[in-house]
């Protein structure tokens, strides 16, 4: 993007504002699974790029299931590691964050996740293998399929349907509500493969910039919040997270 500074000069910066953050909260989107080989939307490969031309979907290097975290996934795992993973938030459903090794209580996954149940009751969330879930029998466990003879219920006697939203299907109010909350608490939200067009998860990041954080965007193409941001990245998130966060290590030590 014009008039900003080198990329390393960037990293650089990044890098210390990570050093020097408390609480780091991250927002992922579909981008930052393309180096897994998942297609994203609005990149410019994307399945919704490539249809507004008139094109065919991307193909699926791989199946959503047999997707590996790559080294974005892998970068964000790091900060956890070192203590200033305050939360992360994402879009996808692919369960590459938590197939990386992000704790559960540490994540909301906005649109849900393909490996895991909730319950209609209480909202306990489930591993697809834990339960043995058979989608020959129960199908995959939409709102709106009916539950079939034998299908998993929860203790506390609700039904089990899949995480994932629909189209149409209202979000998640737990996971919205827990995203709001920790960007108001964090210091440095950072926006990694977003295109922030999807309301009303495209808010959560004004709500950190209207408490004080700082934001660093990492994404391919425009997003509406660059005009706010504090640090743009338009490279490939490969190039620029692993570094800042390897660069952030010579600044603490």
């Amino acid at each position: 993007m014009s008039g900003q500074p080198g990329l390393e000069e960037r990293i650089d910066r990044g890098a210390q504002w990570i050093a020097g953050a408390e609480r780091i909260v991250v927002f992922t989107g579909a981008g930052i699974s393309t180096e897994s080989g998942v297609p994203d939307y609005r990149g410019p490969d994307g399945v919704w790029t490539r249809r507004d031309k008139g094109l065919p979907p991307p193909k699926s290097k791989v199946s959503i299931q047999e997707a590996e975290p790559n080294q974005g996934h892998m970068a964000i795992l790091e900060l956890h590691h070192m203590g200033q993973l305050h939360f992360l938030i994402s879009q996808n459903v692919d369960n590459l964050h938590l197939k990386s090794g992000i704790p559960l209580d540490m994540i909301a996954e906005l649109h849900g996740n393909v490996a895991l149940m909730k319950c209609l009751g209480c909202d306990k969330r489930f591993k697809k293998e834990e339960l043995g879930w058979d989608e020959s029998k129960w199908g995959k466990g939409y709102r709106s399929e009916q539950p079939a003879p034998g299908q998993p219920k929860c203790d506390c006697g609700g039904r089990i349907i899949s995480s994932v939203v629909n189209f149409g299907d209202s979000m998640p109010e737990r996971e919205m509500a827990m995203s709001m909350k920790v960007a108001e608490e964090c210091d440095l939200f950072m926006v990694v493969g977003s295109s922030l067009v999807v309301s009303p998860a495209n808010m959560v990041p004004m709500v950190a910039v209207r408490a004080g954080a700082k934001l660093i965007i990492i994404n391919r193409g425009e997003t509406p919040l660059d005009d706010v941001a504090h640090l743009r990245f338009d490279e490939g998130i490969g190039e620029v997270l692993p570094p800042m966060v390897q660069k952030r290590k010579e600044f603490i030590g």
